[in-house]
């Protein structure tokens, strides 16, 4: 009687440890699955607040690469986009800004880099110009050489030229919009030839582009903001933190 009684207590706590363990184990692998897939990619855009065809348009765009192959979109841009009437449309507006913001930021940091670097030169344009970056501008026109004017105009042809390219007419319909036929950050202008005609490897370049763009967008802030605060140039600023002055 008693063996048996043992043999069923047995039984019963064996089947209930399996339940338990099986329970656990469905349990952990339902609370833990979300959360590996978090930690894989946590700047990926919100699917259930963006539309498919408009992020299967994002993902189709150069600049979607590693370590962020899901679109890097921390604050929710897309869903922003989505939500507009004409999500594509600004999508390709935001696009064109940031290829024209990159490319402009990669010549200022080369400005900045270069401008400073040029002082002891001895054939330079403005001699008496000297110090941060950030001051330039004004030192230029301190002895009364005219720079502002001819460079708003060099700007406005530029943007001009840009506009006409690349913008519809400026419609009810079409305000504020890029045309169809048009490939943001395509100006026609090569005159070196790097534009390959193979897509992938057209991607790839845009890709390096949009990439150094965006690191060039980080690195002007930042060295605005270190001569403000340092009152430093940026190498200068450099060599004396690490004590190489």
């Amino acid at each position: 009687m008693a063996s048996s009684t043992l043999a069923s207590v047995s039984r019963i706590s064996g089947a209930s440890l399996f339940a338990a363990t099986k329970s656990v184990s469905q349990t952990s692998t339902r609370s833990f699955a979300p959360i590996r897939a978090v930690a894989d990619d946590p700047a990926a855009p919100d699917a259930a607040a963006t539309p498919p065809d408009v992020l299967k348009y994002a993902k189709s765009l150069p600049g979607v690469t590693q370590p962020f192959p899901n679109i890097f979109d921390p604050a929710t841009l897309l869903a922003r986009a989505a939500s507009s009437a004409r999500p594509i449309k600004e999508l390709r507006r935001w696009r064109e800004s940031e290829i024209t913001h990159g490319r402009v930021a990669m010549l200022a940091t080369l400005g900045f880099i270069v401008g400073e670097q040029v002082e002891d030169f001895p054939a330079r344009f403005f001699p008496h110009v000297t110090g941060p970056a950030i001051y330039h501008f004004q030192q230029v026109e301190q002895q009364g050489a005219i720079f502002w004017e001819p460079l708003i105009f060099a700007i406005a042809i530029a943007e001009a030229y840009r506009v006409g390219l690349g913008w519809a007419t400026p419609t009810s319909e079409n305000f504020n919009t890029l045309r169809d036929d048009y490939e943001p950050g395509n100006l026609g202008f090569d005159p070196l030839g790097l534009l390959p005609s193979d897509p992938e490897a057209k991607k790839d370049l845009q890709n390096k582009e949009l990439n150094n763009g965006r690191l060039a967008m980080i690195a002007i802030a930042g060295f605005v903001a270190q001569e403000l605060v340092s009152g430093q140039g940026i190498f200068e600023h450099l060599f004396k933190r690490f004590g190489l002055d």
